[in-house]
């Protein structure tokens, strides 16, 4: 009856509550028994951070579709039948993971084998897994093990529990809570927005609020792609062909995909001058260099999460570079190919000046958009048009 060491947060309390709803005196020896419960604790450290700390839901959904099957076959009552289960076909956990709120748009990593790696990580010397699958057949199925908590209660007597309904409420009242934060983050949008023709130190103090370095990097991407949207699109260039067919456009930034997705480091694009953005947390050579490698040294335009000033940010770029690379013409390549570098004040800046010019409606319903297909957002009206 191994314990496990397990760091409280805010929402530790919340798992407390709901396990004692199940295991009544007995739930303090269940949570400190149970790896899985460890490790559900750890991915929920977030949950009363606000809609700015990091929450994402995929690896939660993995594990809760396969419990769910779990108990809706009946092996809540008669676990010993599992091991003949023909297992959960990936395409009903699959559509079920997706139905399941901020799961709209979720990928399958999670359930073939992220969950799996990042619960080895915390557990490296458990010989257990949380999800078991059949590649061949496409079937899955909760390892069951980990659902059986052995403890000895008060009494001295030796009981076992089955925390599967208990790690479904959990996970169900981890997702309430970013929900009604996130509902939050878009109300406050929605009234710096009609405030801001009264109150623009308020939009603007607002905004300087999601851009800081504890906020959330999906939040802070999205914040910059509404202003940076909204600067370059007060501007114009000419262009034609030939001398008489040069017409004026606007520039237009588009957001090519989803925070962190794997689409080659580009994360805006604009047009028609064609130039690439990066939003990034860091001030990492290999991770700058990477990026520029990606795009074959096409010239990149980092959005750089920091309050360092832009001398100060390509200076420790190159510091790093020569120190990683030594030979100084390959540094001197890299850095040619970081076509400019915007910092937080940058955008401080940019969001003033977009102000200055009457377009914080547009940059506030950006946000609000942006967001809700960020994290897989629908309100009520949303749901009821579709």
């Amino acid at each position: 009856m191994t314990k496990y060491k397990i760091n409280h947060h805010s929402f530790t309390a919340k798992i407390i509550e709901i396990l004692e709803s199940h295991f009544v005196e007995n739930a303090p020896d269940v949570f400190e028994a149970s790896p899985l419960l460890g490790y559900l604790n750890t991915k929920t450290k977030s949950a009363n951070s606000g809609s700015k700390a990091r929450g994402a839901f995929a690896n939660h959904y993995a594990l809760y579709v396969v419990i769910e099957d779990y108990i809706a076959k009946g092996f809540l009552e008669n676990s010993e039948g599992y091991s003949k289960y023909e297992g959960a076909r990936f395409t009903d956990l699959f559509q079920r993971q997706r139905e399941l709120p901020f799961g709209a748009k979720l990928q399958n990593h999670a359930l073939n084998a992220r969950l799996n790696d990042e619960f080895k990580k915390f557990y490296p010397t458990l010989d257990k897994q949380p999800i078991i699958r059949d590649l061949e057949k496409q079937r899955y199925w909760i390892q069951d093990d980990l659902l059986q908590v052995e403890i000895r209660r008060k009494d001295g007597v030796d009981c076992s529990y089955n925390i599967a309904r208990a790690v479904i409420e959990i996970i169900d009242a981890y997702v309430a809570t970013k929900k009604a934060a996130f509902e939050d983050f878009l109300e406050a949008c929605r009234q710096i927005s009609e405030l801001g023709k009264t109150n623009p130190e308020q939009a603007i103090d607002f905004v300087i609020e999601q851009l800081k370095p504890t906020v959330d990097a999906r939040v802070f991407e999205i914040v910059s792609y509404a202003v940076l949207k909204a600067k370059y699109g007060q501007q114009t260039v000419w262009l034609g062909e030939k001398k008489e067919t040069v017409t004026e456009e606007a520039l237009i930034l588009y957001k090519t995909g989803r925070t962190n997705a794997n689409d080659g480091g580009i994360d805006f694009i604009m047009k028609p001058l064609g130039r690439f953005f990066q939003v990034t947390e860091t001030i990492d050579v290999t991770k700058y260099f990477l990026d520029i490698d990606k795009v074959q040294r096409f010239p990149i335009t980092f959005v750089v999460k920091s309050d360092e000033t832009v001398e100060q940010i390509r200076n420790t770029i190159r510091l790093q570079a020569i120190s990683k690379y030594k030979i100084e013409s390959v540094v001197d390549l890299y850095m040619a190919a970081i076509e400019e570098i915007i910092n937080t004040q940058n955008l401080v800046d940019a969001f003033s000046e977009v102000i200055e010019s009457n377009q914080l409606q547009e940059v506030m319903d950006e946000i609000v958009l942006q967001s809700k297909v960020e994290f897989n957002y629908n309100d009520d009206k949303t749901e009821s048009e579709d």
